[in-house]
């Protein structure tokens, strides 16, 4: 029989989607299960970007320029002028979702064997994009009883190798919630600087900060024009995960020349999903404060409910809207799956994501979980509910 690549068998699965089989089979079952495991958003897309599907009525569904269109690429840069983020609408480039900007990002500055810093836990996926291009992830661990802030500086320092190119932040950060300092981002800067180092930032959930914070762009940095690349994704700003829009910003011409070869060699990014991104430009500044309000007070209740449970950890995110707990569990991915093929509560129960997938260091986050509070109040409350018993059941038999 033919053998698998190396990379094929490394590739690690997701620990957000690799329990839907027994999602689906609980479901089979008759059992109700509360997705917490995935950031898909119950809020409305807005009716204006349904509407703007609805009203398409060109004859030939045709590709666009591979660097997207430019009318939308224009409203973007007017859009991100609103937050104080002057750029050229040249300094933006569509991409097939957010991940395909953090591999072109990757592929156009990193070879492989070259090395990455970023804090653990991680978005998933970063570990698998870093895979596809031989990069290597180097982790610096954050810690839950700090509620996984930087880690110090003094250990980035020790980090840098030779075959070091680049850090990477999620900013607030996935799975954490986590929302950076502007000190913090002043010294990554330094760092960056220091050692001549492109600086990523994944700023997708930039829209989502609480307790009347804000969020900082390294874009609103001075001195990183050469070295910033932001990822940026319409799928939780305006609740469109399907449409499949992101972008790659930088002012740094020969990455963007890098990133628009490898863009030409995809074709285009989604014809329609632009069309639906650019409409969602219209949306006012009262839609997100309205839905940032609603995930606040998401975040308030479960972390709430999560800090009464016996023996659980968990620390307030300033932003995004994932949080992370420590569970009084051994394996968290054994006790996710025992959750959906083994418990049910009043025909119901809930479905998580482990944190083990969001580590790079090995043996990490395996009394963790990641929770998305992406559904309405009255169904997280359920979700605790059955998540309260089925840590009563689970700790007594382990």
């Amino acid at each position: 029989m033919p053998h698998l690549s190396e990379r094929g068998r490394l590739m690690p699965a997701s620990p957000i989607r690799k329990l839907v089989p027994y999602a689906e089979a609980a479901k089979r079952r008759g059992i109700r299960v509360y997705h917490l495991n995935i950031g898909q958003p119950d809020i409305e897309t807005p009716d204006i970007v349904r509407q703007a599907i609805r009203n398409w009525d060109q004859r030939v569904l045709e590709y666009s320029h591979s660097a997207g269109n430019e009318s939308y690429r224009r409203k973007l840069a007017a859009y991100y002028a609103r937050y104080g983020i002057e750029l050229s609408w040249e300094d933006l480039l569509i991409t097939t979702g957010g991940s395909e900007a953090i591999t072109f990002g990757m592929m156009a500055t990193l070879d492989a064997g070259d090395e990455i810093i970023v804090p653990d836990p991680l978005y998933a996926n970063y570990n698998g994009f870093a895979l596809s291009g031989g990069i290597r992830i180097r982790p610096l661990t954050s810690r839950i009883e700090t509620g996984y802030a930087l880690p110090p500086i003094s250990e980035w320092e020790q980090s840098i190798t030779p075959r070091t190119r680049a850090i990477l932040i999620c900013n607030p950060n996935n799975p954490t919630g986590y929302l950076y300092s502007l000190q913090e981002l002043e010294q990554l800067r330094d760092i960056v600087l220091r050692h001549d180092l492109f600086l990523f930032a994944d700023e997708v959930y930039r829209d989502f900060v609480y307790d009347g914070r804000k969020h900082v762009s390294v874009l609103q940095l001075p001195g990183l024009e050469a070295h910033a690349i932001v990822i940026d994704s319409v799928s939780k700003r305006f609740s469109m995960c399907g449409a499949r829009v992101g972008c790659l910003i930088s002012r740094n011409r020969s990455v963007l020349d890098a990133v628009l070869r490898l863009a030409q060699a995809r074709l285009s990014p989604p014809t329609l999903g632009q069309i639906a991104a650019e409409a969602a430009l219209e949306v006012g500044a009262d839609y997100f404060q309205a839905v940032a309000a609603e995930y606040e007070a998401r975040r308030n209740f479960l972390v709430s409910r999560l800090q009464q449970m016996e023996g659980v950890l968990c620390p307030k995110p300033g932003g995004a809207f994932y949080a992370m707990a420590r569970l009084p569990v051994a394996d968290s991915d054994h006790f996710c799956q025992w959750l959906l093929e083994s418990f049910d509560y009043n025909k119901q129960t809930v479905m998580l994501a482990p944190a083990s997938g969001f580590y790079s260091t090995p043996g990490q986050g395996r009394d963790e979980v990641r929770l998305a509070y992406v559904l309405n109040r009255d169904a997280l409350a359920a979700a605790m509910d059955c998540l309260q018993m089925a840590l009563q059941q689970y700790v007594a038999h382990q």
